[in-house]
This record gives structure tokens, sequence and C-alpha cells, in this order.
């Protein structure tokens, strides 16, 4: 395994011949109102990590070029393609006029949701996570597909909005690969 210090990965960048060879995978993530500039650049990494075609940043989110943005997505926000959006509900009607059959997956604890293992997903797809302590409005919750949630076992029932991103995507990315 290789193991980069912390310097290395802020001073990476990708040669643009490997950038173009990199292929997209149908997955978009939408970030409606995060505030936290250090989950939005972890987002990035996300992002960057599965190959998701774009992410979209949507309402008070800070968008690139930020300083703590830059920092926490080790310069991913250079090569990862992103857009604003005024709102999530914008960025998912958009999106389903870009997109036939787009699967919209919010990420968040609701009455309707279901545990994030327990769906099948479909693809292209986009999953939305929404503010740290407000989690996603109940429109973008009406504009969703479907909810996914993560199961919590403790005294505490949520977890960090990059983490719970993490932990629906990766279960997203199995299933694609499995159809792949």
């Amino acid at each position: 395994m290789v193991k980069l210090g912390a310097s290395e990965l802020r001073t990476t960048i990708p040669d643009p011949n490997h950038l173009k060879q990199i292929k997209k995978n149908p997955v978009y993530l939408i970030i409606d109102n995060v505030l936290d500039t250090y989950n939005i650049g972890a987002i990035f990494r996300l992002a960057d990590a599965v190959a998701a075609t774009r992410v979209i940043i949507c309402g008070a989110s800070e968008v690139p070029p930020h300083t703590r943005i830059k920092k926490a997505s080790i310069n991913t926000t250079e090569w990862v393609d992103w857009k604003y959006s005024p709102s999530a509900v914008d960025a998912i009607k958009d999106l389903r006029l870009e997109i036939k059959d787009i699967q919209v997956v919010g990420v968040e604890l609701d009455k309707k949701s279901k545990p994030y293992d327990q769906i099948d997903y479909s693809f292209p797809a986009a999953l939305v996570v929404g503010h740290e302590s407000n989690g996603l409005s109940h429109e973008t919750i009406s504009a969703c597909d479907i909810i996914a949630e993560i199961p919590m076992w403790g005294v505490n029932k949520s977890m960090n909005v990059m983490v719970s991103l993490a932990v629906v995507l990766f279960e997203v990315m199995k299933q694609y690969r499995e159809l792949s």
C-alpha cells in the first residue's frame, strides 16, 4: 500500500491525460445547505474517490475557490466537475431534464426512509445530503425517489454529513460494480 504524507497529498497534480482516461461513474452528489467547508471539501474527495460525474453545490453552501474547501479537498476541486444550483429541488429538476431515469436518493432520517443497505439502487443515481443540523428540507425529501437512512444503535441518532454520504455512497458503488 502506498502511504502519502500530508504535503504529498496537498501537492498532487494529476496528469491531464490521466484525467481524460478516467471513466466517470453515473453518480451525482448534491450538497444542500451544508455549511461546514471542511465537509464540502471532504465530499469532493469522496467524489474523486468514486469517479463521480459531478458534485452539485446548493443553497447557502460555500463554493470553490475557498481556502478551507481547497484544504479539505486536497485540491480535488481542481478536477472534479461541479456546479452551483440555488436549491437542491432545482438541482434535482435540472438533473431529471438532463438525464433520463435518474434515481434520486436522499440521505436522511425520515419516516419514509429505508435502511441504505436494503435499497436496490439504479443508475444513473444522485445522492442528496443536507444541512448538518437540519438535514434535508421537506421539499427536497419530496423531490427524491427514495430516502436512505443509516441505522443507529447508540445514543446519538445521526452522523456527520460527509461520513453518512460516504457510507451510502460506497454501498451504491458496490451495487454499481456488481451490475457492471
